[in-house]
């Protein structure tokens, strides 16, 4: 007689009786609760309970200000086993509300680790949890959605279960929420650090001696990264805070703006953003959009951005370029999708999603302006869109000579 086939693995909430030694708890918004060992700072955290993917480059993902208001399960199970160091970093603090680990936080075993990432997390008041089943908790976000919770971290095991589950059903989510201005910086400042100035290099960092061009960052939250990419690539960079106007932005006599990555609702932020986006246009200024930057641009040109039931997170993430039929692994994080539909026709759709066909970039036919879905600058991930750095480049050359031409 056939076998009958087993049932799919999904996580079923834990009792709320507390087992012996549980210094540490999940509670969801639907009232599901996760015990196991609390790690990094003692105390509680709400977000958007989401999971990243990727195998590598877990002080990156922390520290990636787009993931401001998230708490970010790590599919990947050895978190923490090279440690923590003061340069692996994409923002000055963390932008994650906290993290869920499959096991235990070992000690490290890395020529480049300056302390555990124990010490780290406790360090810049992270909170976190191990010993939950991620794969499970990660097949019921995929099947379910994102839910909203609270992670709490207490070393003598006393928690407010009933506290806890109030405040991950009162927290309102990421939908409406604009969180670029929590982490944009608080003043401009020019960037001069080029991506070849990492450890692993003998280049000097800064290589802005033959930058061919001047480009206005705007950051919603800018990856370090992105900013030694745009240096790396040719560019002299002034970097702006989000809520930065028009006005301002040419006062600076920029060659091309860059609009940076960043967390929350895109329709919060192009509440401010998007009259900015629409007069660089009207300028006919060199545009490139990254992430959170793509889905402003898409705004400005008439498009509808909305939520997404999972979101891509993680570093292997297929995008196929149209029109040279190359795919690219790329590196992803973001909760929100542009609506190809809603494009107006001077938008040509350039990348897609191989995982479920949304739209990974568009550019127009009429204006020098183009935007990713996904993050070129990787860090962690593969390179295989560094070019569009360069392509950026090449643009603002060739608007220069057309200018210097009329």
């Amino acid at each position: 007689m056939a076998s009958t086939p087993s049932e799919p693995r999904t996580a079923a909430p834990a009792p709320k009786d507390q087992p012996a030694g549980a210094t540490g708890v999940l509670v969801l918004n639907d009232g599901s609760v996760f015990w196991g060992q609390g790690l990094g700072a003692a105390g509680s955290s709400v977000g958007e309970i989401c999971f990243n993917t990727s195998l590598t480059g877990y002080q990156e993902i922390l520290t990636d200000p787009s993931y401001a208001g998230q708490i970010i399960t790590f599919t990947f199970p050895h978190i923490g086993n090279v440690g923590a160091n003061g340069e692996d970093i994409e923002a000055k603090k963390p932008a994650a509300r906290g993290l869920i680990l499959r096991a235990p936080i070992t000690e490290p075993s890395n020529w480049r680790a300056k302390e555990t990432l124990q010490a780290w997390l406790k360090k810049n008041n992270l909170v976190g949890l191990s010993g939950l089943d991620t794969r499970a908790l990660t097949i019921r976000i995929r099947d379910g959605g994102a839910p909203n919770g609270v992670v709490a971290h207490a070393p003598d095991g006393k928690f407010d279960l009933d506290g806890l589950h109030k405040q991950a059903r009162e927290w309102p989510g990421l939908e409406g929420m604009d969180l670029a201005k929590e982490v944009s910086c608080a003043s401009s400042y020019e960037w001069k650090e080029s991506a070849q100035g990492s450890v692993f290099s003998v280049q000097d960092k800064s290589s802005t001696a033959n930058a061919s061009c001047h480009v206005v960052a705007v950051d919603y939250g800018a990856k370090l990264n992105i900013l030694r990419c745009l240096v790396s690539a040719g560019c002299n960079v002034t970097v702006v805070p989000a809520t930065v106007t028009a006005d301002q932005i040419f006062a600076l006599n920029p060659d091309g703006v860059f609009l940076s990555n960043g967390p929350g609702d895109p329709a919060a932020t192009g509440e401010y953003a998007v009259p900015v986006i629409k007069a660089i246009l009207d300028r006919g200024l060199p545009l490139f959009g990254i992430c959170l930057g793509h889905q402003l641009l898409a705004l400005a040109i008439g498009g509808k951005t909305r939520k997404m039931k999972l979101g891509h997170r993680g570093a292997n993430q297929p995008v196929k370029e149209l029109q040279t039929g190359k795919v690219e692994i790329t590196s992803q994080n973001h909760g929100f999708e542009v609506l190809t539909e809603s494009l107006p026709p001077n938008a040509e759709i350039t990348h897609t999603s191989l995982f479920d066909n949304s739209n990974e970039g568009l550019r127009l036919k009429d204006k020098p302006a183009f935007s990713v879905q996904y993050h070129p600058e990787a860090s962690p991930g593969p390179h295989d869109s560094h070019y569009l750095f360069k392509r950026f480049v090449e643009m603002i050359a060739k608007h220069k000579s057309s200018r210097r031409a009329a």
